[in-house]
């Protein structure tokens, strides 16, 4: 099992003075609940959050602004399946039965409130393991050994701040390339119909060796490599381009920059997959955290 906490050391919460006038299209969503508690079994969308870092917890910022929209529009959920990048099983996918999944505070060099936030929602058993049946594309298991990492609780903190919906996660097989991470989208798409909200977090561009400490969020990301990049899978998503999608090294000739190691571009996938394919893809935020961290947010249905 991958946590990769040499990676986390890298990245630093940054100035974040400069807010982000938010780009969000939330009031364009047809099917927004404006907060109000989804009827049981509503069919919820697919959603993939750029994370960042994980300073957002404990910040006010565009995004994490716009996440808190965001949850309120989408209404309650009957329970929520995370598809973090901090969960890498190398060889295997597993699907987390915890009935109290512990906070997993994934990272190194942040302040001491950070360290010391709980994010206490209640696990989904019965959903976690009606995911792990609907996968077919390779036996999952299921395990108690995880929790809710960063990639999940941070941005559920801002979406649902009262920590009372339930939440499981599923980690990534390292080992698979993206068309075996998409088709796992598409098997558990199912649980949609049954209230549940799917989340890929990871992020669009993620090369912490290459971000910018001190710059403020922008629009626009500081190297021409990292807007290349997002650039190339943005028009890809309006596209459709599924296949496109699933293999990033042929997008974009940035890609070798933009995504040095595919832990945080394979949840865009279970995202993808999981959505229907005419189901329009729907933008509710972009931007660039330290310069070349893609904070691009995305929803179908």
């Amino acid at each position: 099992m991958i946590s990769s906490p040499d990676r986390r050391k890298l990245l630093t919460g940054g100035s974040m003075a400069a807010a982000l006038a938010a780009l969000s299209t939330l009031a364009d969503l047809a099917h927004a609940q404006q907060g109000r508690p989804a009827k049981a079994g509503k069919r919820m969308p697919s959603i993939f959050v750029g994370h960042g870092s994980p300073m957002n917890a404990i910040q006010d910022n565009a995004f994490t602004r716009q996440l808190s929209q965001w949850g309120q529009s989408l209404g309650r959920p009957a329970a929520i399946l995370s598809v973090s990048a901090h969960w890498l099983t190398p060889g295997q996918t597993a699907v987390g039965i915890d009935d109290k999944p512990k906070t997993i505070h994934d990272f190194g060099g942040f302040p001491d409130q950070l360290q010391q936030m709980q994010y206490p929602a209640p696990g989904a058993p019965a959903f976690a393991r009606q995911a792990a049946a609907l996968v077919k594309s390779a036996p999952a298991s299921t395990s108690d050994e995880w929790g809710l990492d960063h990639g999940t609780w941070t941005v559920l903190r801002h979406m649902y701040p009262r920590a009372d919906i339930p939440v499981f996660q599923l980690s990534i097989d390292y080992a698979q390339q993206g068309k075996y991470h998409y088709a796992i989208g598409q098997e558990l798409a199912a649980l949609r119909e049954k209230g549940v909200l799917i989340m890929g977090s990871g992020n669009v561009v993620h090369n912490l060796r290459a971000t910018e400490r001190g710059v403020p969020m922008g629009v626009m990301a500081s190297k021409p490599w990292a807007q290349s990049f997002d650039n190339a899978v943005r028009d890809a998503l309006a596209a459709r381009d599924d296949n496109a999608l699933m293999n990033p090294l042929g997008m974009d000739a940035s890609v070798r920059m933009a995504v040095p190691t595919p832990d945080h571009y394979w949840p865009l996938l279970y995202a993808l997959g999981a959505a229907g394919k005419t189901e329009k893809t729907i933008t509710t935020f972009e931007g660039f955290q330290s310069g070349t961290l893609s904070m691009r947010c995305l929803q179908w249905g």
